[in-house]
């Protein structure tokens, strides 16, 4: 995935997982029950603050609150601008 989109400062731009279809023990879940995803990879990342270089660097595959960040449509796709703050941590 390529994108002209640059994050500026301390935010990345993130592409959500796709959300569970089903359970482990292999019940579907249906549209209504579905929950926000939590994980995603991270698509683009500003340079960090003057004193705070960014952790995160593209392809980084990251845990983010379920509130966090800022949705935005591009290029048909859907995703998520948050600050690096918000990240919880990288798998």
């Amino acid at each position: 995935m390529s994108t002209k989109f640059k994050p500026l400062a301390d935010r990345v731009l993130i592409e959500s997982a796709p959300a569970e279809l089903k359970t482990a023990s292999g019940i579907f879940i249906p549209d209504t029950a579905k929950e926000k995803p939590l994980k995603g990879t991270v698509i683009a990342a500003g340079k960090g603050k003057k004193d705070e270089p960014m952790t995160v660097k593209v392809g980084d595959t990251v845990l983010y609150g379920q509130y966090s960040g800022t949705e935005i449509k591009m290029d048909g796709n859907t995703y998520l601008i948050m600050k690096e703050s918000d990240i919880y941590g990288i798998f």
